[in-house]
């Protein structure tokens, strides 16, 4: 993506309801002064639910989402893990997860303190796995839930997968986001297989009344969009 005068370089520390925190070009989001790591709608197996129903993809959505998570916990050495909701596709997700999955992502949660916001796909995490199941959690300044609300006072939520397109030079290009206000924020999904909801839907309008920024995930930094740059999906 080319840096132009309407698309820049995301700033390093940005503040959100005051707090500073990081967008990490992988989709998750960082909190310097908490240490706390966040990341949404990891959607683990959602390639073999999709099998089920006959629409056949590689089913190895599961591996690599934990082994980006892996690579960005190594680098930030969080005190804190926030799965913010959805961390599972279905019921039926821990069954089908491979014993090695199951054993890393157990490892992960042992060796942290790891938080689960309950998302609508899964209403509560597996047994074996350690870590405090709740609806929401204030650590930061900032409360985190898994679905946005029009009221209420939340500041980071999941749940709709952010993505933003922008047009430039003829040429296309689509990437999950995170789009905010400076006093809430959406985060993108961050499951290998998850996709994402156009920013310029109206199903986003409710909770960003007076406008919002888009931050675009690039190969290794976060781009910020002018909301004139952005476009619709078709």
């Amino acid at each position: 993506m080319n840096l132009t005068a309407q698309i820049s370089r995301a700033p390093t520390a940005f503040n959100l309801a005051g707090q500073p925190v990081v967008f990490d070009a992988t989709g998750a989001l960082w909190l310097p002064e908490a240490r706390t790591l966040v990341f949404s709608d990891l959607h683990f197996e959602k390639g073999s639910s999709y099998g089920r129903k006959g629409m056949f993809l590689p089913p190895y959505d599961t591996r690599r989402t934990l082994s980006t998570m892996i690579d960005v916990i190594r680098r930030w050495q969080p005190r804190c893990v926030i799965s913010l909701g959805d961390a599972f596709h279905d019921r039926g997700a821990e069954a089908r997860m491979s014993r090695e999955d199951k054993d890393l992502l157990r490892s992960l949660t042992e060796q942290h303190n790891w938080v689960w916001i309950l998302g609508n796909h899964d209403p509560e995490p597996p047994k074996y796995l350690a870590g405090k199941a709740c609806e929401e959690i204030k650590i930061g300044g900032l409360l985190f839930c898994h679905e946005p609300c029009a009221s209420g006072n939340w500041h980071v939520a999941g749940h709709l997968h952010p993505a933003a397109k922008v047009r430039r030079g003829g040429r296309s290009v689509r990437r999950r986001c995170f789009m905010t206000d400076g006093e809430r924020l959406i985060m993108p999904a961050f499951g290998a297989y998850t996709g994402g909801l156009n920013v310029c839907d109206p199903a986003y309008k409710p909770y960003f009344a007076s406008g919002f920024s888009a931050l675009m995930l690039g190969a290794d930094q976060v781009w910020q969009v002018a909301s004139s740059q952005l476009r619709p999906d078709g």
